[in-house]
């Protein structure tokens, strides 16, 4: 039940800073609109902030580990992270979803969400039927030949740094974008409540999480979970004993039917044109993306960047700059 009751407060939030909305999405990639980022910084930030003083207060009770990095035995023991990132960012572009989204998506009714759906699960099936496996090989061997080395998985471990200078650091920068691009540019008419209180919101869900059941939001799993009940029923094999994530993604939608039922003025959606088959095409690269990376915009964005996980800084930073790239190409 407090899995459930957690998504349902995240898509509630997701829903309320209005970070659902394609418009927004596609409009921030485009360097249009700063809604998304000042939410999502916003977001992250009091994340960290409220990570850390858990952690203070009670490192028994949060150890929350950083995020591992994600190697695919490439070029690099970060290229799962790096190329994650920017199949992630061009699924956005062309979805104006995310896997976290998606789902608010689901629950105000937003037409291109469906087909967004569609293309995520199709993602998650191929992934761990063929991509996962595949993966999971190449590092097995790379294990073999010695060349799993085990890195540091902190930003301040990597810089040999304080952890409170980072995170100092890292508040600042959120911050000063924030408060910059607050006072320089204009949000659109999504935005039914400032930006920077629906980061607040999601925040909030974090918190709520933690509180809860001692860990952090994250979606994309639920397409992977996805796969493993897929190829468990077509082969014929006894079926996976994990859904919690499947659970947490049902109360997203539910938490965001209820939000706009009780505040209609929340469900209204900016129309923008996301086609069907970009729609679709676009779920489906995000959600190889985002567990090629071992993680989205909210396991990565929210709650990596929030522990100070050097590789969920890479991840979301491949996310924003191919997501980016796209909408410059697509004009």
């Amino acid at each position: 039940m407090n899995t459930f009751v957690t998504g349902a407060a995240f898509g509630a939030a997701l829903t309320a800073s209005g970070v659902y909305q394609p418009s927004v999405i596609v409009s921030q990639l485009k360097f249009e609109n700063w809604h998304m980022m000042q939410a999502f910084l916003t977001a992250a930030a009091s994340s960290a902030a409220l990570v850390h003083l858990l952690q203070s207060l009670s490192p028994s009770t949060f150890p929350l580990p950083p995020r591992s990095f994600s190697s695919i035995s490439l070029f690099s023991r970060y290229d799962g992270n790096l190329l994650g990132g920017i199949l992630l960012g061009t699924g956005m572009m062309l979805s104006g979803a995310c896997p976290g989204t998606v789902f608010a998506q689901i629950g105000t009714g937003v037409r291109s969400g469906f087909y967004a759906l569609e293309g995520s699960i199709i993602g998650g099936i191929v992934f761990t039927g063929f991509l996962g496996p595949w993966i999971a090989r190449r590092n097995a061997a790379a294990k073999a030949r010695g060349e799993d080395k085990e890195l540091t998985k902190t930003v301040y471990e990597n810089l040999g740094v304080s952890k409170s200078s980072v995170l100092v650091a890292f508040e600042a920068i959120c911050a000063s974008v924030v408060v910059s691009t607050a006072l320089w540019t204009s949000v659109g008419p999504e935005a039914k409540i400032s930006p920077v209180v629906g980061g607040l919101c999601i925040a909030g869900a974090q918190l709520l999480s933690l509180l809860l059941r001692k860990n952090m939001v994250g979606t994309s799993t639920s397409f992977e979970e996805v796969g493993d009940w897929f190829w468990g029923i077509f082969k014929g094999k006894s079926l996976p004993q994990r859904y919690n994530n499947l659970l947490f993604v049902s109360g997203c939608v539910l938490g965001a039917k209820l939000l706009t039922v009780a505040y209609p003025a929340l469900g209204q959606v900016t129309e923008v044109a996301v086609s069907p088959v970009a729609a679709g095409l676009g779920g489906f690269l995000m959600i190889i993306g985002s567990r090629m990376a071992g993680g989205c915009t909210s396991g990565h964005g929210i709650s990596g960047i929030s522990l100070l996980s050097t590789s969920s800084f890479l991840t979301i930073g491949a996310a924003f700059g191919a997501g980016a790239l796209l909408g410059l190409l697509r004009g």
